[in-house]
């Protein structure tokens, strides 16, 4: 046992003047990222691809309706999610900068005074004596990061300020997208109550036909009552869709951070066009996704600690300086003296039952548990993207066919009401034309809908540019804002 001791001793005295010689011994691996195997193409894409993509874009040049332009600014300036990603970024660069301060001299101070009289009894009497006590001194610690301890750990502290970049990106990203979804979801409401409206007049006006008939002894009670069901649903349509038009907008006010209110429109749903969406290549999704960006950045923490685990194994350096004064004083005289010390010092582990072993073991797997996290990250990507992809291609045929029904309903109406007022046709022709209708027009609604939700489910599975702001700062400008914020200071 002994011999293991002194064994491992000589060891990491040897290791430690050598890393003190090359003066940078930072232990435990640099970061790699993992092999990753990437498709060439997304699935359900058409066609090679190009070099752009609609994520290169900024939100602006895809969304072109003026008014959901202004929502999208709005929510920028004052959503409360991104203001409370943009407050954890300013706590992760101050744990930068308190990382970093472990490996500058520590310097304090200590001063002190007091007094105290004392009773002593002599042969004869009782004498007092008063005694003073006073002194202050500098202290001075310094840990010399032989091993990289320090450094690994600003590293880690570094990369999660990076991480909360990225999840601002990505709380950005969502929010713009949430947002022009629900703009399209609300004016899809109103072109449905539109539809309502029509219907509830459409039935209305068949009411008082298929009534005026009855009152003439020219048909039975049987379609007044019916044309009345279908007035009364219509009606009550009228109002289900009123109610959700209403929270829709609600919802879209807590978005843009601000009471419930009536949200402004701009163009109609059946005026909306359909921007072109480029792909790019699949790989761009590592450089572009928030969440992926994120999830690496974690990978590159996770690395460090690794390195922290090595670190905690070997011992720690540290210089030590003491500088100051004291003095004394008995009855009024003062007796004074000045002191300083230095000292250097070479600490570390023995035997410790085995709990270094396990950190290091545990931050081992922590590194496992980000590489599964990261890699299930990106094929997530890739899923919203194809689900995105398949969406668009299936609704262009299903909006088209959509089309052709409602023209074809609108001209069976028509056709119906000339059979019944000739005579040729019974009011149930008439009432199951235009039941057939309305339900179709709400289906080309939806789907109109759908669309303009594909496109923003694409942008955001792409990890479109959020903002029009200018580009988020590189990895490198990041570390460098907090050096210069830990120099100066608060």
């Amino acid at each position: 046992m002994r011999s293991d001791i002194i064994l491992r001793l000589t060891s990491t005295l040897a290791t430690l003047f050598a890393c003190l010689v090359v003066s940078d011994c930072t232990v435990g691996p640099d970061y790699q990222r993992p092999a990753l195997s990437m498709p060439d193409l997304f699935r359900s894409q058409e066609g090679p691809t190009s070099g752009s993509s609609i994520a290169d874009m900024a939100w602006s040049s895809v969304f072109e309706d003026p008014a959901l332009r202004e929502l999208i600014s709005e929510g920028l300036r004052n959503n409360y999610d991104l203001q409370i990603a943009v407050a954890r970024i300013n706590e992760a660069r101050e744990l930068v900068a308190v990382a970093r301060s472990e490996g500058l001299p520590q310097v304090g101070y200590d001063n002190f005074a007091g007094g105290e009289k004392a009773i002593v009894p002599g042969a004869n009497s009782i004498t007092s004596t008063t005694y003073s006590a006073f002194g202050g001194f500098i202290n001075a610690a310094w840990e010399v990061d032989v091993w990289g301890r320090i450094r690994r750990t600003t590293e880690a502290a570094q990369a999660d300020l990076l991480a909360q970049q990225d999840v601002r990106r990505g709380v950005m990203l969502t929010l713009v997208g949430d947002l022009a979804a629900g703009y399209f979801q609300l004016i899809e409401l109103d072109r449905e109550l539109e539809i309502a409206r029509d219907s509830a007049a459409a039935y209305k006006k068949t009411f008082d036909l298929f009534n005026d008939r009855y009152k003439a002894g020219k048909d039975s009670l049987l379609p007044v009552a019916r044309t009345q069901a279908a007035y009364n649903a219509s009606v009550a349509n009228i109002s289900l869709l009123t109610r959700e038009i209403a929270q829709q907008e609600n919802a879209l006010s807590v978005l843009v951070g601000a009471p419930a209110r009536r949200i402004a429109r701009g163009r109609p749903l059946t005026e909306q066009t359909m921007p072109p969406t480029p792909l790019g290549a699949t790989t761009d999704l590592l450089k572009r996704r928030p969440d992926i960006l994120e999830a690496e950045q974690n990978l590159v923490g996770a690395n460090a600690e690794i390195g922290i685990a090595i670190a905690n194994f070997y011992p720690t350096v540290g210089l030590s300086a003491l500088a100051g004064g004291q003095g004394i004083g008995i009855d009024g005289v003062v007796h004074g003296f000045s002191l300083w010390s230095a000292a250097a010092t070479v600490a570390g582990p023995i035997f410790t039952g085995g709990r270094l072993q396990a950190l290091y073991h545990n931050r081992q797997a922590y590194w496992d548990e980000r590489v599964a996290q990261y890699k299930k990250t990106i094929l997530t990507a890739f899923q919203e993207t194809s689900d995105a992809l398949i969406a668009q291609q299936t609704l262009v045929a299903q909006r088209a066919n959509y089309e052709d029904q409602v023209k074809a309903l609108q001209h069976s109406i028509d056709l119906a009401l000339v059979r019944y007022d000739g005579g040729r046709a019974s009011y149930f022709e008439v009432l199951e034309a235009q039941q057939q209708l309305y339900p179709a027009e709400y289906a080309l609604a939806q789907t109109r809908r759908d669309q303009l939700i594909a496109v923003v489910n694409l942008y955001k599975a792409l990890g479109g540019g959020w903002s029009d702001e200018p580009a988020a700062p590189t990895k490198q400008a990041v570390i460098a804002a907090s050096q210069l914020q830990a120099e100066r200071g608060p």
